[in-house]
């Protein structure tokens, strides 16, 4: 087995469209054409409220952290690889597993913490949340004038 010397193969970088080339052209999963495989989400809605089910592959619960913020739901997700771990059987000839974070934001208005429910089972986080009632227009208040 031969590493490749460009991306996923010999041909990837030659024929990649020059459009799509971004900032950060990395072979790095988190970053390039790479990081739109991460944080896939599915929004769903129904009758009574809405649930995400955000694919986070190869983390695990206590690595991802989710925060409500001036009306904004964040999810993240932080991997590191132990950097002190030698592998004792040979050189590693390619590494494909990352260390790093990603981030994901969706605003959900005037929701408390308490209202949201999370469940985070083989790789997929699910998050509930109720519907917020629409605002009613305000009535103008008429000051009498003397």
């Amino acid at each position: 087995m031969l590493p490749s010397i460009f991306g996923e193969n010999l041909f990837d970088e030659f024929f990649d469209d020059a459009f799509d080339r971004r900032l950060w052209n990395g072979s790095n999963a988190l970053y390039g054409k790479h990081a739109r495989n991460l944080m896939k989400t599915d929004v769903q809605e129904n009758e009574s409220g809405y649930t995400l089910s955000i694919d986070l592959p190869g983390f695990k619960k206590d690595e991802v952290n989710v925060e409500l913020k001036d009306g904004y739901l964040t999810v993240s997700a932080q991997k590191g690889l132990d950097k002190d771990e030698t592998d004792k059987q040979g050189r590693y000839i390619r590494r494909e597993r990352y260390a790093g974070s990603c981030s994901r934001s969706f605003y959900v208005g005037d929701l408390k913490p308490e209202d949201i429910r999370g469940k985070f089972e083989s790789g997929v986080l699910t998050l509930s949340m109720p519907k917020q009632s629409p605002a009613l227009p305000q009535q103008p208040n008429r000051i009498a004038i003397e």
